[in-house]
């Protein structure tokens, strides 16, 4: 079992069910942190040290309470660790469920498992340290599972694209029509465009046309 492990959150209450968990799994040293700045320079000393930590626990979401820091959420965090460290295990145990969220540090940032924070959170918070330590296959809650494997994949069409870069340019759906009249492509309906635009935007949990468009950029869409 992993015998140095860094739990980055920035809630007690979270980090004494978290030290419960750990504790029940018998690691021998467990450190916790609740900037993410001064995380990584933990993680660097250690390593520096030669008595390098064997596992990243981390929240995505920390609160600001005036601190300055570089680093402001989870996804920079591991970001930043994969810039030098990366074969360092790393699990996410976050409230957020957006797929694409999960997708990005799933297939970019090479996490060992991603947990949900819910009623079964510490229970597969710790069978997610379990496989990391016995398997190289990635672990998500059962909740989460279809954000990584979907039911059902969608193709996502040059009109698709076209429609989001669109909203990147600030155009309403009214100017989107009249250009796509002018290329001659179809449909070129604002009934179509509205329809398209609201399946993407369910499709990719987007609360509004600028977060579909902030999603489509960090996926390299656009």
């Amino acid at each position: 079992m992993f015998e140095k492990i860094l739990v980055v959150e920035d809630f007690d209450v979270i980090n004494s069910g978290i030290k419960i968990a750990l504790d029940e799994l018998n690691i021998k040293e467990v450190d916790y942190i609740s900037y993410c700045d001064e995380a990584f320079l933990k993680i660097k000393s250690a390593s520096l040290k030669g008595k390098p930590y064997h596992l990243i626990i981390s929240d995505l979401s920390f609160e600001n309470d005036g601190t300055p820091q570089v680093l402001k959420s989870g996804d920079e965090l591991i970001e930043k660790i994969r810039t030098e460290f990366l074969d360092l295990k790393i699990i996410v145990f976050s409230v957020e469920d957006k797929p694409y969220r999960i997708q990005n540090l799933y297939k970019n940032f090479n996490i060992q498992a991603y947990i949900w924070k819910n009623r079964n959170g510490l229970k597969e918070l710790k069978k997610a340290i379990f496989n990391a330590f016995n398997t190289n296959q990635f672990y998500i809650s059962p909740e989460l599972n279809s954000a990584i494997h979907p039911k059902k994949a969608i193709e996502i069409t040059d009109f698709d694209v076209f429609l989001i870069e669109s909203l990147s340019k600030g155009l309403l759906q009214e100017a989107i029509s009249k250009e796509l009249r002018e290329k001659g492509i179809s449909p070129s309906s604002i009934s179509a465009i509205e329809k398209r635009l609201k399946f993407l935007r369910e499709h990719f949990n987007a609360n509004n046309p600028a977060h579909l468009v902030a999603i489509a950029k960090d996926f390299g869409l656009i």
